[in-house]
């Protein structure tokens, strides 16, 4: 039986969107067959940062109920070796889209979770996917709740800014403890220096003190990334790096969960 990942956080600029990418990318390259499913529908942005232009469906005409899943699935694997399946499925980036989108009721919403939570059926068992992954919208939105309960364990990416804290804390208080989640937290864009001079015992009490769940990993930030800009898959160009080691062991944990 597969799982359903959840990649999720308060608001944007926390590095979700590039940690579910490289989650993704690092599962599939431990040998599993991965599916990364953008979920991002105010601001997708899986389909530029993979170079993806052109798609027989995208997620949103699934959820729309136009089309099954499998129409939506396209298969990247050739682009990160021969270890594994790197499938994506993409939310239309076009203006249109978004506007379409962002103007759903909540009986819509409704049906689209029936629709997301039908996944588990349709690609874990029948086509046997090992994980999907779900990138999600920042915040409160529909669409990441849907994700949130339908995923088997969600990762939530933070950063040590105070608001980002807070909210997160919240957000942890009144939306996870609902739904009883398996939930662990990454914190993403630590200085460096910080998180080798804290160490890993002390960031993990600190992680379980302020949010109360566990510590998945610590990402410092390395400048290199940035200056990538999303263009690469980092852990396939640069599989020396510290972050691609990193996600390995971020990996590494997901699969023994």
């Amino acid at each position: 039986m597969g799982k359903m990942v959840a990649v999720h956080s308060y608001k944007g600029g926390t590095g979700k969107t590039l940690l579910s990418t490289n989650i993704a990318v690092t599962l599939a390259k431990h040998g599993r067959k991965v599916c990364l499913m953008d979920l991002d529908f105010r601001a997708p942005s899986l389909s530029t940062l993979l170079n993806v232009s052109k798609t027989e469906c995208w997620l949103n005409d699934y959820l729309n109920g136009v089309c099954e899943i499998d129409k939506t699935l396209i298969d990247l694997s050739g682009r990160i070796g021969n270890q594994g399946k790197f499938f994506v499925s993409l939310a239309n980036p076009s203006v249109e889209a978004i506007r379409d989108m962002s103007a759903k009721d909540r009986k819509w919403e409704m049906r689209a979770l029936g629709r997301i939570l039908s996944l588990r059926n349709s690609l874990l068992n029948d086509m046997g996917f090992d994980y999907i992954i779900f990138d999600t919208s920042p915040g409160l939105q529909y669409s990441s709740i849907n994700a949130i309960v339908s995923a088997d364990i969600v990762v939530v990416a933070t950063t040590l800014d105070n608001s980002d804290v807070e909210g997160t804390k919240r957000m942890l208080r009144d939306l996870y403890d609902l739904f009883e989640k398996k939930t662990e937290l990454v914190l993403n864009k630590i200085m460096y220096d910080d998180s080798l001079r804290a160490g890993k015992e002390k960031l993990q009490s600190l992680v379980k003190d302020t949010y109360e769940v566990p510590l998945l990993g610590v990402i410092p930030c390395f400048c290199d990334i940035s200056r990538a800009e999303g263009k690469i898959i980092f852990v396939h160009e640069k599989p020396d790096h510290p972050f691609t080691k990193i996600l390995d062991e971020i990996a590494a944990k997901i699969e023994k969960t």
